[in-house]
């Protein structure tokens, strides 16, 4: 500090150079501040509903703050970039309480100008939100939701989906069942509508790929995995696969009632996938290729914890955004969704290809991580499965078979 001021003083003393000096200030100061006030600023609404507090006994419960946090850290990422080209990001949480209305706080955010919307919801809601929100212009980031319907006849022009759908989950298991040649599926559905959701795109994988649904069973023991005594086994339950000659059993249990249940107590040995055992997922904690180490640190620094499937998935849709506002220089959501529909968008998602957004149904295309519990058994697609666009659209619902229509 010291020294700075002497080489201050002395400039002042030697009129020639002061002169140079202050022209310098007069040319960059200006213009420095005058980017400064004409950064281009981009507003991000995140709107769901609060999700409980965690029982202390369940170590796998959502947090609180899930999605939220992804959200978050896109939105740092996107301010890093975005403080050297005059652009700056900002992030605000609509928190619904039970009851609260998502629409009416998304409302609330639209009149104060935020025009981009991240939304973890539930499907009706999601359509509900993007309706009253398309008078405004603006568009939505479906975060969560994995309805095929929301892709097929409930599809909404200004509704995009990073979340992946229950086709591309079921597509991506019954590639690597088929790789593996483990072609006979005991199929186990829970009694939960988004059971039997995820039981019938995992029929249609199986018509899709060449698989057997040998037999089909419901769950009629109650939700045996959230038991909480010393003995937790009913007889039943471990006879009801007996007989059935199946290489996998395939369960349908999007509430985890009773997948994890399954596995080890069945009469006889049998591997266990779909909701539970082998899952199919955006992401894991358990995943480290390509560059993904990196963004699971970052979270875990930013978070102070692990980055869940929807921490990802929300964490794409503002990096999806921030990419597109860059290249356009704009923050209209008009030339947003333009872009990002174009042929010139795609970004990296740290999955060995780049993701990129389907012009027929808004959905993201994406690897996808295939795992047990504790580690990554591999990535979707599979090889060998080819495509005449990207491999990508092997997983889902192509072009041809789309029951969405864009108005």
């Amino acid at each position: 500090m010291e020294s700075s001021f002497h080489a201050f003083a002395a400039l002042r003393r030697r009129p020639a150079l002061w002169a140079v000096f202050l022209a310098l200030c007069l040319s960059v100061f200006p213009a420095a501040w005058s980017r400064a006030q004409d950064k281009l600023s981009i507003d991000l609404g995140y709107v769901a509903y609060a999700k409980p507090t965690p029982p202390p006994y369940d170590l796998y419960a959502p947090p609180q703050d899930e999605g939220e946090k992804g959200a978050a850290l896109a939105v740092e990422t996107n301010n890093t970039t975005g403080s050297f080209i005059g652009q700056a990001y900002r992030l605000t949480e609509a928190i619904i309480p039970p009851g609260g209305s998502p629409v009416a706080a998304a409302q609330k955010l639209a009149d104060q100008g935020v025009r981009l919307f991240l939304a973890d919801l539930p499907a009706q809601d999601l359509v509900q939100l993007a309706d009253a929100l398309r008078p405004k212009g603006a568009i939505v980031f479906n975060v969560s939701a994995q309805d095929d319907a929301l892709r097929g006849p409930d599809c909404r022009a200004n509704l995009f989906h990073v979340a992946p759908s229950r086709a591309m989950l079921t597509d991506s298991l019954a590639q690597f069942l088929l790789r593996r040649q483990w072609l006979r599926a005991l199929l186990v559905t829970g009694p939960q509508k988004a059971d039997a959701d995820y039981a019938a795109a995992f029929r249609a994988s199986a018509k899709k790929f060449g698989l057997k649904i040998v037999a089909e069973k419901p769950w009629t023991f109650g939700p045996l995995a959230k038991a909480r005594s010393d003995s937790v086994t009913e007889a039943e339950a471990l006879t009801f696969a007996r007989g059935v000659d199946a290489d996998v059993i395939v369960v349908a249990d999007e509430e985890d009632d009773f997948g994890d249940y399954i596995m080890y107590r069945t009469a006889e040995p049998k591997l266990v996938t779909g909701t539970q055992g082998l899952v199919a997922a955006s992401w894991h904690a358990s995943y480290i290729a390509s560059g993904a180490e990196q963004l699971q640190s970052r979270f875990l620094r930013f978070a102070g914890r692990v980055m869940r499937p929807i921490d990802y998935q929300a964490w794409m849709a503002g990096r999806a955004i921030g990419e597109a506002a860059v290249s356009t220089k704009s923050a209209d959501p008009a030339q947003v969704a333009a872009f990002i529909l174009g042929p010139d968008f795609d970004f990296g998602v740290y999955k060995g290809l780049p993701a990129s957004f389907r012009s027929w149904d808004l959905q993201l295309r994406q690897p996808l991580v295939l795992a047990q519990p504790k580690s990554t058994v591999g990535i979707a697609p599979q090889p060998g499965f080819l495509h005449e666009r990207t491999t990508l659209d092997t997983l889902g619902v192509d072009k041809p078979e789309t029951t969405c229509h864009l108005k």
